[in-house]
């Protein structure tokens, strides 16, 4: 078998599987709906809560009527969040966070939640039941603006809605969390049963500065003790088409795009109903459904759930079980999860991710230094027989069977495995691929600068200094290994460095960063042991 036909072969088989991790990652089976409540925007008529039956006809009367009147803004300032409330329904309709830098400007915070006229993603709740306040009751409060001053943890914005519904926001120092909560005082002479929703409203498109080339996901999210962590894809959600748990006493709803999330979090033990649904104009929304229970007549209820607003990092389980997985490393987080746990203890050594990259990748080059060390020495004595190789092929050109039993023979004669330089390589192709998405997810290495003109890793490299580098290194393991004897194939073989330089001009750089390195010490092995390997053939030669 022709060696050479087996390392082109593993080269095109790792772009292709990480084209297809990166296709899988974003796919999902078509499952048959479930009838389930709904509470969609302008539709909360539709929603058939767990505890009450709802008069959908006056619901939709009052969100018709009060969808004729016009909120104001409320800006609300804590140490990590920038914050605006619309009146119209209490609505949290955009969020800034401040340790965050937008992905274009980075003068500027990232917007991670907001409403204007090409792109929408809110937070949004109201009550179910008779005469209570939905997402589009115009609610008042007392100020405009509310900052956290010093020496305070919390801060909270009271949206009256009538003398008997009261809709409290509550910020919390150093947190990306956010209690939104009803109080409902029973003002009847009778019980009065009412459930809430809280809802994520948004349209279908990528976030801004993200790149085309990398492919990431935008879009619903759910968890349950029963399912565990599910995308719920928009596509599914037009088709109806989306599967999860409509029902759980667990669990959370969110929306996910690369690097940052947000979500639900209703308390735990608690009856809810999870819902999505398409609101037309390529918008949707992703929600829950919590009861508020009977409230006695002058008796006053309480409802509410925590909705989380920032980035995803790998210790977000400890405010929700599940939470973390939205760092979303794919179907090998069994191995990228402690790839980056380690890279995580090296940058806090090193005090520099791009350095810590470097760590790693010289870690894992020596964790698979004797399975590379056999790889390089099956290279080279495929390069040591490469005349005899030759002539075989010219003697049996005309006789295909003749000519592999010819090889074999030879591979015998050599004590050459034409498989032992790819097995290695293969073993190794998950953790790369692991790394390659560790490195990819982290909301660590966003803007997280290396050294002089790469001030960002997580973007490509501005004046493509690396993939420039990268290419040379393929060019110079190219000519380490053993020359194809087929035309075509030393034809690819020589644009290969070309193709993938091109394609890594558009990857972060510290991904780039990873492959050059790993590249640069993949050469240093190949060299020393094929030069070994020369030696030792001409010293034989000589005896």
């Amino acid at each position: 078998m022709d060696f050479k036909r087996l390392f082109l072969f593993l080269i095109f088989s790792f772009s292709a599987l990480l084209l297809w991790d990166g296709w899988q990652r974003n796919q999902h089976p078509a499952q048959q709906p479930v009838a389930a409540a709904k509470a969609a925007a302008g539709e909360t008529a539709v929603v058939t809560p767990l505890t009450n039956e709802t008069r959908a006809k006056d619901i939709e009367k009052t969100v018709e009527n009060a969808g004729l009147a016009q909120g104001k803004k409320i800006v609300v300032q804590t140490d990590n969040l920038r914050v605006e409330i619309n009146t119209l329904g209490g609505d949290i309709q955009r969020v800034e966070l401040l340790q965050h830098k937008d992905a274009i400007d980075k003068d500027k915070p990232l917007v991670l939640l907001q409403q204007k006229e090409n792109h929408t993603y809110v937070a949004q709740t109201g009550l179910i039941g008779e005469n209570l306040p939905t997402h589009r009751t115009l609610f008042t409060t007392t100020s405009d603006e509310y900052h956290l001053v010093e020496g305070v943890d919390t801060i909270s914005v009271r949206l009256v809605a009538s003398p008997s519904v009261t809709k409290v926001i509550t910020f919390h120092r150093g947190s990306y969390l956010i209690d939104v909560s009803y109080e409902i005082i029973n003002t009847g002479a009778s019980p009065l049963s009412a459930s809430a929703y809280f809802q994520l409203v948004r349209d279908e498109g990528a976030p801004s500065g993200d790149s085309k080339l990398v492919p990431t996901y935008t879009g619903p999210a759910i968890y349950t003790d029963q399912k565990k962590f599910q995308k719920v894809e928009f596509s599914s959600i037009e088709k109806n088409k989306a599967d999860y748990p409509k029902t759980a006493d667990n669990g959370w709803v969110g929306m996910l795009q690369h690097y940052f999330v947000s979500a639900w979090l209703p308390a735990d033990k608690v009856m809810r109903e999870n819902y999505t649904k398409s609101l037309g104009n390529k918008q949707y929304s992703i929600g829950t459904i919590l009861p508020v229970g009977a409230i006695a007549p002058s008796q006053k209820g309480e409802i509410g759930a925590k909705l989380y607003v920032g980035p995803t990092t790998s210790n977000l389980d400890s405010i929700a079980p599940g939470l973390g997985l939205t760092v979303d490393y794919g179907w090998l987080t069994i191995i990228a999860t402690p790839l980056f746990w380690l890279l995580t203890q090296i940058q806090g050594w090193v005090q520099n991710w791009g350095l810590a990259i470097i760590v790693l990748t010289v870690l894992i080059k020596l964790a698979f230094f004797p399975l590379s060390a056999a790889s390089y020495r099956s290279m080279a004595r495929m390069r040591l027989v490469a005349p005899k190789l030759e002539k075989i092929k010219q003697q049996y050109s005309d006789d295909r069977e003749k000519l592999n039993r010819a090889m074999m023979e030879l591979y015998k004669t050599e004590k050459i495995n034409p498989l032992g330089g790819c097995l290695p390589m293969i073993i190794q192709i998950p953790v790369f691929i692991s790394l390659y998405w560790a490195i990819l997810s982290s909301v660590e290495l966003r803007h997280a600068p290396f050294i002089g003109w790469i001030t960002d890793l997580s973007a490509a490299d501005p004046y493509y200094v690396l993939p420039a580098i990268m290419g040379i290194s393929m060019l110079i393991q190219s000519k380490l290994s053993p020359a194809p004897p087929d035309p075509l194939q030393a034809k690819l073989m020589q644009l290969m460095p070309v193709i993938f330089s091109v394609v890594f001009f558009f990857f972060p750089a510290g991904l780039v960063l990873y492959s050059v390195v790993n590249n640069v010490l993949s050469i240093t092995q190949q060299w020393y042991i094929t030069r070994n390997q020369e030696l030792g053939q001409k010293v034989a030669t000589k005896l």
